[in-house]
């Protein structure tokens, strides 16, 4: 294990003072490079990590970023199947991800939104610290398969049993192809089928496992040409089987070898697996540290990327037309600025972004719904402490969330947000008064909103959005004034 110390130092000190950080964040940071094995440092969720050593998950997605910025570390995006825990894809930029996936194990196929299986991981730089992950073609076959394809934390749905553990108890072979060769793989098999697939490309087979079972070895020819797997037989029967694999084609290839039992395939509905809390990519992109420090990661504004949930917030300033009259241009200019300031912070801190702002108006994003209502509360607190310490002029604020799902898409060098979810938060927003704000009631039934919400006084009623058939159901929150 070879550390580069002078790089290390050098950007360990650039990290140290892009931010505060906790006590102790940076030295925990530093420990694992040093000391963490090799799969430690590769594809790394910064929730887990925080999880692990008692580290808020704001500070922790701060810090990987930070440190990615500064090149310690590679971000990249994972499309992962969500019914093997395969990762189907990775991409080393926003810009080149493609969300439509494959998976030759389970032989599924589909979209997935970037708040659904579309995984943000970190592994160092090869710069700093080289892994054998580094060079996937060195890798043992073992360690190609279920360290560097699969995630190790994937369950079995509403178990503690891994589905790695389970998968491996089916395999019946594993090798890779060499160009140009055949390779000769033995196995006993049971009813059921008999499949195979290259992890890398997702090329697959499948042969029937069915009939009297047999003491002598059936003979499975299969030839590989790069892009399929063609076996000679449509079917085998239970008992000993010897395999000779052709690769015809010009690169290495690899096959996983798996016998299915029948229960397994007599399931016509394959529910996702579970999996530990990750940082999907609708997330990060709703993190405004990402925003500033990435700047240049952009979406196809022709194509988009779908996030099934988001939350949007907008804000505006009441009265700012007879503010500017009042006091000036430029004096009310520095009063927005200090209160785009003031959101800008408090939206941070509850992880979210701004999106942008609109003349005296913002738009912010979260990923998490509750972190939307909390910022709102936080806020009307904040614009509160401003008003009593400064006296007039006062800053009159009114607030407005919906969530549902969005398109992201970059607009004019801005990650922007795109679809009806923004038009009815933008119309949500547009109901609210002098310090109240107004939720749809997509937002209020959102898990631990209206618990958030107690102790604050609301009031349910009917109002026409735009681009939504009759009136919705809208409620107006009053901070702090529950009777």
């Amino acid at each position: 294990m070879s550390i580069q110390e002078r790089l290390l130092e050098s950007k360990m000190t650039e990290i140290e003072q892009a931010r505060s950080w906790s006590p102790r964040v940076i030295s925990k940071f530093e420990s694992v490079i040093r000391n963490g094995d090799d799969l430690s440092l590769y594809r790394v969720n910064p929730l887990a990590f925080a999880r692990d050593r008692a580290i808020a998950e704001a500070e922790s997605i701060d810090l990987f970023l930070h440190a990615t910025r500064s090149g310690l570390f590679e971000m990249s995006w994972d499309v992962v199947c969500p019914q093997s825990g395969m990762v189907l894809d990775s991409f080393g930029a926003l810009r080149t991800l493609k969300t439509h996936y494959v998976c030759g194990l389970c032989d599924v196929s589909g979209e997935t939104d970037l708040d659904d299986f579309i995984e943000v991981t970190f592994t160092v730089s090869p710069r700093l610290r080289r892994l054998p992950f580094h060079d996937p073609d060195s890798l043992s076959v073992e360690d190609f398969h279920w360290k560097f394809r699969f995630l190790n934390d994937a369950r079995m749905p509403g178990q503690q049993v891994r589905f790695l553990d389970v998968l491996q108890g089916l395999v019946r072979g594993l090798s890779f192809l060499p160009p140009g060769s055949i390779t000769t793989l033995r196995a006993d098999i049971g009813p059921g089928a008999l499949a195979g697939v290259n992890v890398r490309t997702q090329a697959a087979f499948a042969v029937p496992v069915a009939g009297a079972p047999t003491t002598a070895p059936t003979h499975l020819r299969i030839r590989y040409d790069g892009r399929r797997f063609s076996p000679s037989l449509s079917a085998v029967p239970p008992g000993p089987v010897v395999i000779d694999v052709e690769n015809t084609g010009a690169a290495r290839g690899s096959l996983l070898l798996i016998n299915w039992p029948p229960e397994i395939l007599a399931r016509t509905v394959k529910p996702p697996l579970d999996f530990d809390p990750y940082m999907s990519g609708g997330m990060l992109l709703a993190r405004q540290t990402f925003r500033r420090l990435f700047r240049s990661e952009r979406v196809d504004e022709r194509e988009g990327l779908g996030i099934r949930q988001v939350t949007l917030l907008f804000t505006d300033l009441k009265g700012s037309t007879a503010m500017y009259e009042r006091l000036g241009d430029l004096n009310a200019y520095a009063l927005v600025r200090e209160h785009f300031a003031l959101l800008g912070a408090t939206v941070q801190e509850h992880s979210g972004a701004i999106v942008k702002t609109i003349g005296d108006a913002v738009m912010a994003v979260f990923s998490r719904p509750t972190d939307a209502v909390s910022a709102a509360l936080h806020i009307l607190g904040e614009i509160e402490r401003y008003n009593s310490e400064h006296g007039d002029p006062s800053i009159i604020l009114k607030i407005g969330a919906h969530c549902g799902p969005s398109i992201a898409v970059t607009l004019n060098d801005n990650l922007d947000y795109f679809g009806q979810t923004v038009n009815v938060a933008a119309r949500v927003q547009s109901l609210a008064d002098a310090g109240e704000i107004c939720i749809s009631e997509a937002l209020y039934s959102s898990p631990g909103v209206s618990n958030l919400l107690s102790g604050h006084a609301i009031a349910e009623f009917d109002a026409p959005l735009r681009g939504v058939e009759g009136n919705a159901c809208v409620y107006r929150v009053v901070r702090g004034r529950a009777s």
